[in-house]
């Protein structure tokens, strides 16, 4: 493959990716022949020296010369320029709910599930997540996660509670982590929950899912025949929604500005101290013992809803074999060292921050075995009820859209949440309907 010319726009961002050549010891200035790998990762995080190992260990196996890309703000809008340019990397490492888009983008190659040497040992649940809406696959699945409540086990000791079993005894623990001093600071300057509310990449309804999911509830449903309705206005997923605006206006346990902030700054919230209860993925979870101290974090799974559950978000990363690229018998053989379990292992990084493997999606890896922080466990327990976004042709505008209602009626406390949802269920009608997929 003759060198990518990145443009001016990518210059500044790839001044920042991080690069691996591999075994085979070329400068990745002189890789010509390597393979392009993106992954959405911060550039200096542990994550993307995670990646790096990975890329050096499927050289030394293969022999084929690999260069990782770690971006991470405006990753889908790079790919984007990397498109316009006809120059898209030969694989992307990226979230499962970014599938449909990249197929309507005509990006991806389809997969052929059983030439894929390993194929077989991944767990059917992370097969749906590289399924598009015309049943094909288009990725090698590659990561799993659910989601659970990362707590400060210090302060619930400090205020007397037992672990929440129900929605009423979360909002309970919320409103002791608001008003009883859990830090033992002596100023009322800790919250509740701590919530990525923000609508950039549709967080307000990434964070909400879960506890819709945990109540019963959906976005939309299947009706048959790959087509869908839209169910945002049911009683259940009203309900969910209706729970956390309480959280933000009546008991007003939510940690000030939420409604402004992504992850990126939540999760530093959360490590300042500034709230208790984080509904959150697994990757924060060796980041936070090392930032806050393991003795003081617990993980707790996410209470069943009074209507329904159990159920979180389920989502993860796929190994994305890019359109176009010269060399289609590397990208299968990467994407199948990275579904190996050697490969499995090496993202999974142990119990040290920076996995890129979260959960681990080929069944043959035990992943106690190479997890000692039984924290683990938890998150492994709820993906057994994990939901995925469904194979629609484009999950992102349905996610954002959904964001920017949920999120409104959490910054508007005179806002009338059922009201708000039924607008929502008409505009996700609409969209549903210009995918050709209602």
């Amino acid at each position: 493959m003759s060198h990518r010319l990145l443009g001016a726009a990518m210059t500044a961002a790839l001044a920042l990716g991080v690069t691996a050549c591999g075994s085979g010891g070329s400068s990745s200035s002189s890789s010509d022949n390597a393979l392009e790998i993106w992954i959405r990762q911060p550039p200096d995080s542990e994550s993307a020296k995670t990646a790096v190992k990975l890329a050096d260990a499927f050289t030394k196996a293969s022999g084929v010369k690999t260069k990782v890309v770690a971006l991470f703000d405006d990753f889908e809008t790079k790919l984007n320029q990397q498109a316009a340019q006809k120059d898209l990397p030969d694989i992307v490492i990226n979230d499962t709910a970014q599938l449909g888009n990249m197929v309507s983008q005509g990006w991806l190659q389809p997969v052929d599930k059983a030439a894929l040497k390993g194929g077989d040992q991944l767990a059917e649940t992370a097969w749906t997540a590289a399924t598009g809406a015309d049943g094909k696959f288009y990725a090698a699945p590659f990561s799993a996660q659910s989601f659970a409540l990362i707590v400060r086990k210090d302060w619930r000791e400090k205020v007397d509670m037992e672990p929440p079993a129900t929605w009423e005894d979360l909002t309970k623990l919320a409103v002791a982590f608001t008003e009883k001093d859990p830090d033992g600071n002596g100023q009322k300057d800790t919250a509740g929950f701590v919530a990525p509310a923000g609508t950039k990449r549709g967080y307000a309804s990434w964070y909400a899912s879960s506890l819709i999911y945990a109540n019963g509830g959906d976005f939309i449903k299947a009706t048959g025949g790959g087509k869908y309705a839209a169910t945002v206005n049911d009683p259940k997923t009203v309900e969910a929604v209706q729970f956390l605006q309480d959280q933000f206006c009546k008991t007003k346990t939510v940690n000030p500005g939420a409604v402004s902030n992504d992850t990126t700054v939540t999760h530093e919230v959360f490590e300042k101290g500034q709230g208790g209860i984080y509904l959150v993925g697994p990757y924060v979870l060796a980041r936070f013992v090392n930032s806050i101290g393991t003795d003081k974090i617990e993980v707790l799974p996410v209470p069943k809803g009074p209507s329904g559950g159990p159920g979180t978000l389920g989502e993860g990363e796929n190994v994305y074999m890019m359109a176009g690229s010269p060399n289609p018998d590397n990208q299968k053989k990467f994407a199948e060292f990275a579904i190996s379990p050697e490969g499995q292992k090496i993202g999974m990084n142990k119990d040290a921050n920076g996995a890129i493997v979260r959960l681990p999606v080929n069944t043959t890896v035990d992943m106690a075995a190479e997890r000692q922080d039984p924290r683990w466990k938890v998150f492994q327990e709820s993906y057994a009820n994990a939901v995925y976004a469904p194979p629609v042709p484009n999950w992102a505008p349905i996610r954002q859209t959904s964001a920017d209602t949920i999120n409104a009626v959490w910054a508007d406390c005179s806002a009338n949440v059922k009201t708000a949802m039924d607008e929502l269920n008409t505009k996700l009608t609409q969209e549903l309907q210009s995918q050709k997929a209602s």
